[in-house]
């Protein structure tokens, strides 16, 4: 019997054989290889998942259901001056999802509005009243990312009232969609093979999905005849981040978004994403664990117990002493949740020791 690495059997005394099978005295590259194996890839495609690009694993975007709808309408909303909304989730993955369209819209000389709601006083996903006064401040096209799959009502709301809405999700949906203009969503029931092979991907990869489609309708227009195209890889640190705080597998594209976004994480291009990593102290480049329990962790505070859109502020600020601030806050923020959260336990045992009887 081979047991992995040598360990005969864990800590809970469960034994540590190799689903494949293993080889003493494996190199790195060795046991890479038969992780990826027992994992499902193919051997004859381990190369490309050892190293995984964008290019290898990168889908053709109009695949995906209401892709190149989505995109069509963002171009026309871009080249005619449109007021365009965002409205993201409070997470990570909605943070790093609306960043990743600001940042992308600025490029295209839009300024968008940003919409994240309060997490106790309005809850999960789009409400009818926001959508509604995004439309009275003046905004005729309404981009919802990592949220929006199930906003039945909300979204007819907007209808009501000439609002788009673009809804870019990865979260569950019914048989029956909501009323939208586009619905991208890889987890549609009515998603194609390719589509729905992407079922793992992060909101954050659909919006880089979406991006990938909107700069390509614009170039077919000819918008950048006379400007410069944005550089899509270099918001690959967005993907990365948003795509591990999100617990999402990394197999296939998501392994790719995250390897190449580490990379552009490491040359410290976003002044916010810089910040963060100093307020958590990270003095080398961030590595895929310190996004998930680092980084993460801190967009995620202020959406838990500060103000919602401090993340989304934080990821697409252009001032670093302001960066700095708000990553100070982000930081304190993150102490005081897990303060919180240690306290939750702690009472949560003691009742547990109440009711069993036994002393705390």
């Amino acid at each position: 019997m081979m047991f992995a690495l040598g360990v005969e059997r864990s800590a809970a005394g469960q034994p540590w054989k190799w689903r494949r099978s293993g080889e003493p005295g494996l190199t790195m590259d060795a046991l890479v290889d038969e992780l990826l194996l027992a994992r499902g890839v193919p051997r004859d495609d381990l190369e490309r998942h050892r190293k995984p690009t964008i290019r290898d694993f990168l889908p053709d975007p109009s695949a995906f259901q209401d892709m190149d709808k989505g995109a069509a309408r963002l171009a026309d909303a871009v080249q005619s001056g449109e007021t365009i909304a965002i409205f993201g989730d409070y997470d990570v993955d909605g943070a790093t999802s609306s960043a990743l369209l600001v940042l992308l819209l600025r490029q295209l000389g839009v300024e968008p509005m940003v919409y994240i709601p309060d997490r106790l006083m309005e809850g999960y996903g789009p409400s009818g009243r926001a959508l509604v006064e995004l439309k009275q401040r003046g905004a005729s096209l309404a981009v919802t990312v990592d949220c929006g799959a199930q906003a039945f009502e909300a979204l007819q709301q907007a209808k009501d009232v000439n609002l788009d809405v673009v809804v870019v999700d990865h979260h569950q949906c019914a048989t029956l969609l909501p009323v939208a203009h586009a619905m991208i969503n890889p987890n549609r029931l009515d998603e194609g093979d390719v589509g729905a092979a992407h079922g793992h991907v992060a909101a954050v990869g659909m919006a880089f999905l979406l991006a990938v489609s909107l700069v390509r309708e614009l170039r077919g227009r000819g918008f950048f005849a006379d400007r410069e195209e944005p550089r899509l890889i270099d918001l690959l640190d967005l993907v990365a981040l948003g795509t591990v705080a999100d617990v999402a597998r990394l197999h296939t594209l998501n392994r790719a978004f995250v390897t190449q976004g580490l990379r552009v994480m490491a040359a410290r291009q976003n002044i916010g994403m810089t910040a963060l990593a100093e307020a958590a102290r990270l003095v080398k480049p961030p590595s895929c664990r310190d996004l998930g329990f680092a980084l993460g962790p801190r967009i995620n505070a202020g959406g838990r117990v500060g103000k919602s859109d401090l993340g989304v502020r934080l990821l697409t600020s252009t001032d670093p002493e302001e960066a700095r601030t708000i990553a100070a806050e982000l930081d304190r923020l993150n102490e005081e949740r897990r303060a919180i959260e240690m306290q939750v336990c702690e009472q949560a045992l003691e009742q547990a020791d109440k009711l069993n009887g036994a002393p705390y």
